[in-house]
């Protein structure tokens, strides 16, 4: 056994702002028109935000300034540039192939309920539960020895006392019955009130580790956010958690990883590996086109918003399941 580390960060940090708005914005357009093909890529700090990407849409009147200041508060500059997906790529799309090349990554174990790492569900339920109670910009880490206790734990939340912010953690700790050496880090650098854009530039697709499964798996290396399931960075790395999930129940296994691997304009995957407690075998018994993926688990709903606040998996979605 080693150290295992995760962090977890608050829907108020700025590249999660700029994450739920990219989806926002891409669940906007798919409930006018489910066959829309996005990619929205948000940039913000300082009073401004920078909202530029592709769109094929039938949807009309999408008011992406009301979105961003939904999301941002009132006061943003708002700076848009939208044009329509490429030719070029969408010729491949259009016939059900991938809309780029990649590998996705799934995951899942048997050591919580939410089958991911104990590490990142608990730095997620530690922010979780500092957030109900100061809603603003934080983030969690929590560090698990080699005996599976506690080492540390770290928590810097905006306009949260130290003072009360660490009984809040303790809280939680006592909550959950943790064990350990629990060395405690309360914002370390001190009580902070500026957050959010005001203190910090965000970017779409810049928490990859937390979107995913942690620093302990590995990951296929594209963002979600923004993108239509015509993307396979995100409908196949959904399809690959659900495949995971699947096994792991099936075969009663203790820890499952699923690669995909695609091109673009092509409709089959080029890997299709899954590797049960270590042993690998090839995928069997699902449909893992683009357009398969896609009405497996349905994805031309506009579902994509809660999905940017705290991660992909886990969180009781439908490739979850």
């Amino acid at each position: 056994m080693f150290y295992r580390t995760a962090e977890s960060v608050s829907p108020k940090h700025p590249d999660k702002l700029c994450d739920q708005i990219s989806d926002a914005i891409l669940d906007a357009y798919l409930s006018q028109d489910p066959d829309s093909r996005v990619a929205m890529e948000t940039c913000g700090g300082h009073g401004v935000v920078f909202v530029t990407g592709e769109v094929t849409s039938r949807a009309s009147g999408v008011d992406i300034p009301a979105i961003v200041h939904r999301i941002a508060g009132p006061d943003v500059e708002v700076h848009t540039k939208i044009v329509s997906q490429s030719p070029e790529i969408a010729q491949g799309v259009d016939t059900g192939g991938a809309g780029d090349q990649g590998i996705m990554i799934g995951y899942a174990c048997d050591e919580t309920p939410e089958l991911l790492p104990r590490e990142v569900v608990l730095s997620r339920r530690l922010n979780q539960y500092i957030y109900e109670k100061y809603p603003f910009d934080g983030k969690t880490q929590v560090t698990i020895a080699p005996d599976g206790t506690i080492d540390s734990i770290v928590a810097s939340f905006q306009n949260a006392p130290k003072e009360e912010l660490e009984k809040i953690v303790k809280e939680f700790i006592a909550e959950n019955e943790l064990e350990g050496k629990l060395e405690l880090h309360i914002n370390p650098a001190g009580d902070w009130q500026q957050g959010g854009f005001d203190a910090d530039t965000g970017l779409t697709g810049r928490k990859l580790i937390v979107d995913n499964y942690g620093p302990r798996v590995a990951i296929g290396g594209g963002c979600y956010s923004g993108k239509d399931a015509t993307k396979v960075d995100r409908s196949a790395a959904y399809m690959a958690r659900r495949i995971a999930v699947d096994y792991l129940r099936k075969r009663q296994a203790h820890e499952v990883l699923v690669r995909l691997a695609y091109a673009i304009g092509y409709a089959e995957p080029l890997e299709k590996t899954v590797i049960i407690d270590g042993k690998p075998e090839e995928i069997e018994g699902y449909d893992l086109t683009p357009r398969g993926i896609i009405k497996f688990l349905d994805l031309k709903r506009p579902i994509y918003e809660p999905t940017a606040r705290y991660g992909h998996y886990g969180e009781g979605f439908d490739w979850d399941k």
